[in-house]
């Protein structure tokens, strides 16, 4: 690599040591990005390609993955230091791209950057938000929602040359396609993440300070933000928009390239195969019919080509969470595309007379955009063994008896390169010098294991963790002017808000230390309590949620005889970012979702690898790390999910019999005492007392009482610093079996089956 001072030099004709962090950055981002687009793509020696569809793509800021995946990341840095400057300073002028949301467009990020450094042939398809979900920022203790104006300044979007036109009931639109680059660890070919916009968005049509706009106005609006919300009918429609435009968009560019290439499209599956992350990409299947239908492919031969196609990945076990669509909808924006899935459901009907849960339109006139894929694709898989495991055995138990050979499970992983050797570089030096640099390749860490007794290395881990912890504390200055002890236990919960997920378990925990604080019960060590996520903007209780730690974390900070022992963080717009800081100073990794309703996670991963231990449910991949680490190396608690569906079955779960019992009852009552009630919103809290009482419908009252058990024996056994981080060595050795690389190695050979 050519030194960064000659690029400065050329740039602003300044040695390195005398150049602004906002002009190294400026050197760094174009010096990255021309190495990158000059790479070849997979596509120049591979015929077949995969096309990835995902509403999301939550990639994170780019310039240091980039430098790690083009393997200039420790000259650039060292050279840096040398010169006084400092990478991360620096990166603070990048703009996060605001693509996704959770865990699903983290994973696609992921799973993008594995593929490509597998050699796999392989583009993500999505579209190309101007604010992504929204900026979240906290006034009042309540959460108020902002554009996130990522496209601001330097951009990673490369423009693309194609565009295609798009045709919905009362009008056509052409898009505008942007690129990019997605490089692979020591691999010199890229990939793309494809994404398709709209010239004749206007962002002036949102209403001052919000994400308000006209939902009617298309082709002004149709990529302004992710997520539009849809409880309105505008609102429904808009989503329907925004999905065939990115099915429309992709498919297009499938039989274009596929056409490139020379295939006659009878022969379309020598050339290209679909997965669909989710089913907001569903609506590919009846498009992807239509083009070919076009292009002189008859009916019958459509729905066999694209069934050797489309392959889905289900990311939920909720049943109201699979996405249906009124067919009023369809035929008022997308009457071709309803008109195809009129005779898919009448195929099937034929097909399969005596099973009517599996047809595609129900009783109601809905479209069961899950039952699309599950029919018309040749494989589904769940993101972990107990979440497929449910599949097969409840949600989809009609489809896995028809269907046996088409369920798969492919658990979630995450990519070390930015979660490990990115944003904890300590310790990822460490572990070279401990098992040397293999891992960096393999994600096999097991050799690390041999140290779980030696001193030095559980001194040293514990060391890192300080460190990182001390960096956390700098952040929050920075972002947030919030200040916490570096000393104290950091116990982290960083997911979207959602019942099921259950914060609000984690908040009366705090409550119950609050009142042991209170009643004089001092800890051996300070904690600090630090939640991330956003919630959706028309989820009332998860809005609630969020007032309730917020107007707690004000009650504690005001409060001298607590705050010195306990603290209440929540990060403003917690974003991947936030992440980078708050995984690697975690201590306790909290995944306490209602056991059967998490999928899989991959938070718990990222925490795991970076020395965090779980405290959680036996849920979603939780079931696997404990069964690589051993029951004694993870904090499990509550019901299990057999347990928990029996409970739903049959009806026999009653938040109230739960609160009246003398442990639960003064904890729920204390969010609308007179403290809280003092420095909160009443008819939020009220409400939320109200829904914990009377509903409770993800079960939180089931387990508060285990949890706050296993979660105080966990807060004990963290002074034991010899036993505690014997643990945390565990986890990390065990954790490489959660590499992204093995996720995408998985998916290759049981579904995808390239260079095979």
């Amino acid at each position: 690599m050519t030194s960064l001072e000659a690029y400065t030099k050329t740039r602003f004709r300044k040695k390195v040591s005398d150049c602004s962090d906002r002009e190294i950055y400026d050197v760094l981002f174009n010096m990255v990005k021309e190495k990158s687009h000059n790479l070849p793509t997979n596509d120049h020696d591979q015929q077949k390609k995969l096309y990835y569809f995902s509403a999301e793509f939550l990639i994170g800021k780019l310039l240091s993955n980039n430098l790690l995946n083009l393997g200039i990341h420790k000259q650039t840095r060292d050279e840096l230091i040398a010169n006084g400057k400092d990478l991360m300073a620096i990166e603070s002028y990048e703009n996060e791209p605001s693509l996704g949301n959770g865990g699903l467009g983290r994973l696609a990020a992921c799973l993008l950057d594995s593929m490509t450094k597998l050699g796999i042939n392989a583009d993500g398809i999505g579209l190309n938000y101007h604010f992504g979900l929204f900026r979240q920022k906290f006034i009042n203790n309540q959460q108020v929602s902002l554009p996130d104006q990522w496209l601001e300044g330097q951009s990673w979007l490369n423009a693309g040359e194609l565009r295609f036109d798009v045709p919905f009931k009362d009008f056509t639109l052409k898009s505008t396609l942007y690129e990019i680059d997605i490089l692979g660890y020591q691999q010199n070919t890229r990939n793309r993440l494809r994404l398709f916009d709209l010239d004749s968005v206007e962002s002036d049509i949102i209403k001052e300070n919000s994400i308000d706009f006209d939902k009617t106005d298309i082709k002004r609006n149709l990529t302004l933000f992710l997520y539009p919300d849809d409880s309105t009918h505008e609102g429904r429609l808009l989503r329907v928009y925004q999905q065939y435009f990115m099915v429309s968009n992709g498919a297009q560019l499938i039989i274009h390239e596929a056409k490139q290439k020379g295939s006659n499209l009878h022969d379309l599956m020598d050339y290209a195969l679909i997965h669909i992350n989710d089913t907001h990409p569903a609506f590919v299947i009846p498009e992807l019919m239509r083009l070919l239908m076009i292009e002189g492919v008859d009916f019958s031969e459509s729905i066999n080509i694209v069934t050797q196609i489309v392959a889905f990945t289900n990311h939920t076990i909720l049943t109201e969470a699979l996405e249906t669509w009124p067919m009023s909808d369809l035929d008022q924006v997308i009457p071709e595309i309803a008109q195809i899935i009129r005779q898919l459901h009448n195929y099937i009907c034929q097909k399969y007379p005596a099973s009517p849960s599996t047809w595609i339109i129900d009783d109601y006139d809905q479209v069961h955009m899950a039952h699309l894929a599950l029919h018309f694709g040749y494989s589904v898989n769940g993101v972990a063994q107990l979440h497929t495991d449910i599949l097969k055995n409840t949600t989809l138990s009609d489809f896995y008896e028809i269907y046996p050979n088409k369920f798969h499970n492919i658990t979630n992983g995450i990519t070390f390169r930015r979660w490990l050797m990115d944003i904890n570089q300590s310790l990822a030096s460490f572990l070279d010098v401990k098992i040397g640099t293999d891992w960096k390749d393999t994600a096999d860490l097991s050799n690390f294991l041999a140290y779980k007794d030696e001193a030095r290395t559980r001194n040293k881990l514990r060391a890192i963790k300080f460190l990182n912890k001390v960096k956390l504390k700098r952040y929050l200055m920075e972002i947030m002017d919030i200040t916490i002890d570096e000393h104290s236990i950091m116990d982290v919960q960083i997911k979207r808000i959602h019942e099921y997920k259950r914060q609000q378990l984690n908040a009366l925990w705090v409550i119950h230390k609050y009142l042991e604080i209170k009643a004089g019960n001092i800890p051996a060590t300070p904690i600090t309590v630090l939640f991330g996520g956003k919630a959706a903007p028309a989820y009332t209780i998860a809005q609630d949620i969020i007032h309730l730690i917020l107007t707690l974390s004000q009650l504690i900070r005001l409060d001298d005889e607590v705050s010195p022992h306990l603290k209440v963080v929540m990060i403003e717009n917690y974003n991947v970012t936030s992440a980078s800081y708050l995984i690697p100073a975690a201590d306790i990794s909290e995944q306490i979702s209602l056991a059967s309703k998490e999928a899989s996670g991959t938070g718990n991963m990222k925490l795991m690898v970076n020395g965090a231990l779980t405290l959680g449910t036996s849920d979603g991949a939780n079931v696997e790390i404990a069964d690589l680490v051993g029951s004694e190396n993870i904090y499990l608690f509550g019901k299990h999910s057999q347990d928990v569906i029996e409970l739903y079955n049959k009806n026999a779960y009653h938040a109230e019999d739960y609160y009246q019992k003398e442990n639960i009852r003064p904890l729920v009552d204390f969010i609308v005492s007179h403290g809280m009630m003092y420095f909160g919103n009443a008819e939020r809290l009220e409400r939320l007392h109200h829904e914990l009482i009377h509903k409770d419908y993800f079960m939180t009252l089931l387990d508060l009482e285990d949890y706050i058990k296993v979660k105080e024996q966990m807060l004990s056994d963290y002074e034991d610093f010899e036993s505690w981080y014997s643990k945390t060595i565990v986890n990390i050795s065990k954790s490489g079996f959660f590499s992204s690389d093995r996720t995408v190695a998985d998916y290759n050979r049981e579904i995808w089956k390239l260079n095979h």
